[in-house]
């Protein structure tokens, strides 16, 4: 699974004008779900993501949670980061799993992350979403797992 987390002051996602998922101080988290990601992969993702330590302490520093500072996530699927561009111009989308499987994986890793304690919020699967933040920093972690954490 890959993963887009961005430390944002607020962020919301909306499908068809309607407001379906919202938090203040947070993070926003795309998630792409490969043709080989297994629920291991999902819980591994969730770990990294209610873990990363990308909130400024006290002095400044990169050393609080999400958790930390009693903040939220809003997971939005995105296949599109499964995207190759290796060849031409238009990204061929061969690593990304069926639909009906990656949402199952997508769930599984918003309550994973919901296990650790954190509130979470979700677009919908499977729709045109449009998906507004500020991002805080700006902050943004790539995370792979199918890279050696």
């Amino acid at each position: 699974m890959r993963a887009v987390v961005q430390r944002v002051t607020r962020a919301e996602v909306s499908v068809d004008g309607e407001r379906v998922g919202a938090v203040e101080r947070g993070l926003c988290v795309l998630v792409g779900v490969g043709r080989d990601d297994v629920e291991a992969d999902a819980a591994a993702l969730a770990g990294k993501v209610a873990g990363v330590r990308i909130f400024e302490d006290d002095e400044g520093r990169m050393n609080l949670g999400v958790a930390d500072v009693s903040g939220a996530v809003l997971a939005v699927s995105q296949f599109t980061l499964l995207g190759d561009m290796r060849k031409g111009k238009r990204p061929s989308f061969g690593d990304a799993m069926e639909p009906a499987r990656a949402e199952e994986l997508f769930e599984l890793f918003c309550e994973r992350v919901r296990e650790h304690g954190l509130g979470v919020e979700t677009g919908r699967f499977r729709t045109h979403m449009q998906v507004e933040l500020v991002n805080d920093g700006p902050v943004t972690i790539l995370i792979d797992t199918k890279k050696a954490f």
